[in-house]
């Protein structure tokens, strides 16, 4: 392990082009559950599996149960940016770390500062009125009741998340592609690198130093240059 910290140390040191592509791992720290581990959303027990309750058709269909369980498990307002977070945001500071393209909705990378953020799957933070396009922030929907309606047209507010069955932005996609083909050292870090489209993003990678850090194997491990294994705030903390 020290070995690799200290390659890991000098890739980092001596480049000013890092991207890094984070998923569900790099926020459970921060004390925000994952989908798939021993005490993530997939293992607790609800009336619907979470893949059907964040749904596109559920939504549509389910709207009320839908915000039941959206307030419920996916508005972690209170959590704070962790040490892995203000990590990438100070390399970002430091000219060091050009973007961070991350599969999570939950803010913490721009609370800890950091600016150039692709949200692959868009964020708790941002919902709009689906009828005037009215914006609302998390809090108004955690603190709202049943269905969430804008006050300004009566619309069903929708949260810019990407539920199953729904595309990921254009816009968001390209830049992410950009940033992931132009860099120098690629860090992966807290996905499991099996939720496609996000996962094939490590295929526009051109260069020689992929990092892969992670608590468990993924199907890519055998493509990275450099692997890490161990709690990515954990690791982040030693460089």
């Amino acid at each position: 392990m020290q070995q690799e910290l200290e390659t890991l140390k000098d890739w980092i040191d001596h480049s000013d082009n890092i991207v890094f592509f984070g998923g569900a791992g790099v926020s459970t720290e921060s004390g925000i559950p994952d989908f798939r581990s021993v005490d993530g959303l997939y293992n607790q027990q609800y009336d619907y599996p979470p893949e059907t309750i964040l749904s596109h058709t559920f939504f549509r269909r389910n709207t009320e149960e839908f915000y039941r369980f959206y307030r419920a498990k996916m508005l972690a307002l209170d959590a704070k940016p962790n040490t892995a977070h203000k990590k990438l945001a100070q390399w970002e500071q430091e000219g060091k770390l050009k973007a961070v393209v991350t599969q999570n909705i939950d803010g913490l990378h721009q609370a800890a500062g950091s600016k150039m953020v692709y949200e692959l799957h868009g964020s708790v933070h941002r919902n709009y009125c689906q009828k005037c396009g009215a914006f609302y922030d998390a809090r108004y929907m955690l603190e709202s009741k049943g269905i969430p309606k804008c006050e300004k047209c009566g619309g069903i507010i929708k949260p810019d998340v990407v539920l199953y069955e729904e595309g990921l932005d254009d816009a968001t996609m390209r830049g992410a592609i950009r940033a992931i083909n132009q860099a120098d050292v690629l860090i992966i870090g807290g996905t499991s690198l099996t939720v496609y489209p996000a996962a094939g993003l490590i295929d526009y990678y051109n260069g020689n130093k992929l990092v892969l850090i992670n608590k468990s194997v993924t199907p890519m491990d055998s493509r990275a240059d450099l692997l890490v294994q161990g709690p990515i705030g954990e690791i982040f903390s030693q460089l």
